[in-house]
């Protein structure tokens, strides 16, 4: 097959929707498919990003077009809100490329919760915010997945909420998850053997949607309250000068525990084992998560995790198993947890142990096949459904 992914962000294959979407179609090459990729990289450099953003879907229908043309495409694997231009002209066409919608994250539920961060005080909107992001993005993300033939989402509840209250068809509305790369996989455990020091490791941007609000202060009491404990933020990315980067995490600690607390603001993916050699907690303080990717890849270097109750960590682990899960937005519950790993090292083992075995199954070439299954079995649905419509048209009741 010939197929086209999209991703309305900038092509970084290190890290988030962009990451994910070039590691899966890695796995499909390597089981003999053609790929490409098109995202806001590819749109003319001397648009302003807020309007590549906004005309990302024209772009993406006419380079769709294009390709078909060329007889060029097979699937349209579209994030949500890309492909919804496209589809809408073309969805009653017997003969076209598949089309995918692709959420990477409800992006409905994520408003859903900076509107709360707002009413906590935590947040202010941009007064832009509601122009687009809070109504017509909204609407895009929701149409795309209206008229695809696929829709792929990665926890129950975005599932439910598509199905509930933005009217996509359950029978298309399939949950697949995010992988990570083999070479995360079968990592040498390393057992603990009592260390003097535990690190505890917090990966991904350091902004509100993950948590940081809730999660730093909890850290603040942990590192003041036991001195043999260290922290380390990997991929924060809160500024693109590393400099202000690292000073913006270091403002929110007390200048006693800044030196316990180490700010990795950029890393390549590859390296991510590496880093995470010698910690033992991953904190995953998120407030709203699609999947985790990042939560499992550091379950695969051994780390205990302590995450939030969101829907996408839910759909990897079991509180008491794999992980400890407290409430979202209740740095009381993180701090508590954080105290019960670093007193009792038994318990702190076994979820090591569990954790790197759960995230052993999550192997992208397994998703892959996954993917490419539902792919074959919606086209051979709609092959049989344009037969059957073919004949009746040809062959009328009398």
């Amino acid at each position: 097959m010939k197929i086209l992914f999209t991703c309305h962000y900038t092509f970084n294959t290190n890290a988030g929707a962009a990451g994910v979407t070039w590691r899966l179609g890695r796995d499909y090459e390597r089981l003999g498919h053609e790929t490409e990729y098109y995202s806001l990289d590819n749109l003319p450099s001397r648009l302003h990003p807020l309007v590549k953003v906004a005309a990302f879907p024209e772009f993406v229908a006419c380079r769709i077009a294009a390709l078909e043309r060329q007889q060029r495409v097979d699937v349209v694997d579209a994030s949500t809100g890309d492909g919804w231009l496209w589809a809408a002209l073309n969805r009653k066409r017997q003969t076209r490329p598949l089309i995918i919608a692709r959420c990477h994250g409800l992006e409905h539920i994520e408003h859903e919760e900076y509107v709360e961060e707002v009413e906590r005080g935590n947040l202010r909107l941009s007064w832009k915010y509601p122009f687009y992001r809070g109504s017509i993005r909204l609407w895009e993300a929701a149409a795309s997945m209206r008229y695809a033939d696929l829709v792929l989402l990665l926890n129950q509840r975005d599932r439910d909420y598509a199905i509930e209250k933005l009217g996509v068809d359950p029978d298309l509305a399939h949950i697949v998850p995010n992988g990570i790369p083999e070479s995360f996989l079968n990592q040498l455990f390393q057992p603990l053997t009592d260390p003097s020091t535990i690190r505890i490791a917090q990966i991904g941007t350091y902004i509100l949607r993950k948590g940081v609000h809730y999660g730093t202060p909890a850290l603040n009491t942990i590192l003041t309250r036991y001195p043999n404990v260290e922290v380390t933020f990997l991929g924060t990315e809160c500024s693109p000068d590393t400099t202000n980067s690292i000073a913006q995490v270091y403002a929110d600690f007390d200048p006693s525990v800044r030196d316990r607390v180490q700010v990795i603001p950029h890393y390549r993916h590859e390296t991510l084992p590496d880093l995470l050699t010698g910690h033992h907690i991953k904190l995953f303080p998120t407030i709203s998560e699609g999947f985790g990717v990042a939560l499992v890849e550091a379950m695969a270097c051994g780390l205990a995790p302590i995450t939030t109750a969101t829907p996408g960590p839910l759909e990897i682990v079991r509180d008491e198993h794999d992980a400890i899960v407290v409430p979202c937005r209740d740095s009381g519950a993180i701090e508590q947890a954080l105290d019960k790993l670093i007193c009792d090292r038994a318990y702190l083992e076994r979820l090591r142990r569990n954790a790197y075995e759960t995230a052993q199954t999550y192997s992208w070439s397994r998703i892959a096949q996954q993917n490419l299954a539902l792919y074959e079995k919606v086209s051979h649905l709609r092959n049989v459904t344009d037969r059957n419509l073919h004949f009746s048209k040809a062959h009328p009741s009398p």
